[in-house]
C-alpha cells in the first residue's frame, strides 16, 4: 500500500504518478530530539509518528537533500519548513439590518447582476457505452487509485524478476568459470554452449 504524507492538507501519495514527478517520501527520525521538532514543524494536534509515517519532499527546501548518491536523502538535521496552513476564517460580526434595509440591499444585488443564463442541458448518457466509466467521479477515483496499485505492483513484480534473472546468469557464469579452470567441458559442451 502507498505511503501517504502526514502533514496537515497534504495529499501527496507515493505513487508512480508522484515519484515521476521527483517527489520523495522521507521517514521521521529515529532520534526522539529531531522527531520532536519534525512533529513540532507539522503542527498537528494529537499527532504521534509510528514507523509507516512519512513527509514528502514538497514541505522541506531544495537545499535540505543530498542527491550526489543513487537515492535522494535529506542532510542531517533538516527540519520540514515548507506548509501551506490554512488559517480558520475570522469571525465577522452580522451587522443589524431592518426588514426595509434588507429589502433594499436584495434590490440592489438583483440590479448589479448581469442576466442569468439558463444552463444548457446536459446530454443524456448514451446507456449502450455505459460499461466506458463508472457512474460517479467517486467510483471513477478508486478505480484510477486501484489501477496506479496495480502498475506498481507489476513494477515491482518485473524488478524482483529481472533481480532473480541477473543472479541466475551470475551464478550460471560462476559455475562455467569454474568447469573451465578445471577443465571439464569437453569440446562438444563448448559448442553447445558457444564459447
Amino acid at each position: 500500500m502507498p505511503h501517504s504524507c502526514a502533514a496537515l492538507d497534504c495529499t501527496k501519495r507515493c505513487t508512480v504518478q508522484t515519484r515521476s514527478l521527483g517527489i520523495t517520501f522521507h521517514r521521521f527520525p529515529k532520534e526522539a530530539g529531531m522527531k520532536k521538532r519534525w512533529v513540532k514543524a507539522l503542527r498537528r494536534k494529537g499527532f504521534s509518528p509510528s514507523t509507516a509515517s512519512r513527509l514528502c519532499s514538497e514541505h522541506f527546501n531544495k537545499e535540505d537533500f543530498d542527491r550526489t548518491g543513487q537515492t535522494v536523502r535529506l542532510r542531517d538535521g533538516v527540519v520540514p519548513s515548507v506548509f501551506s496552513f490554512s488559517t480558520p476564517p475570522k469571525k465577522r460580526r452580522a451587522a443589524k439590518t431592518t426588514k426595509t434595509s434588507s429589502i433594499k440591499q436584495e434590490s440592489k444585488a438583483k440590479e448589479s447582476l448581469p442576466p442569468a443564463h439558463k444552463p444548457e442541458p446536459q446530454p443524456a448518457p448514451d446507456l449502450d457505452h455505459s460499461y466506458a466509466l463508472p457512474p460517479s467521479l467517486g467510483d471513477l477515483k478508486a478505480k484510477l487509485i486501484e489501477a496506479l496499485e496495480r502498475v506498481e505492483n507489476l513494477e515491482r513484480e518485473m524488478r524482483n524478476a529481472k533481480d532473480r534473472e541477473r543472479r541466475a546468469k551470475n551464478a550460471l557464469q560462476v559455475l562455467l568459470d569454474d568447469l573451465k579452470e578445471k577443465n571439464l567441458v569437453n569440446e562438444e559442451l563448448k559448442q553447445k554452449l558457444e564459447l
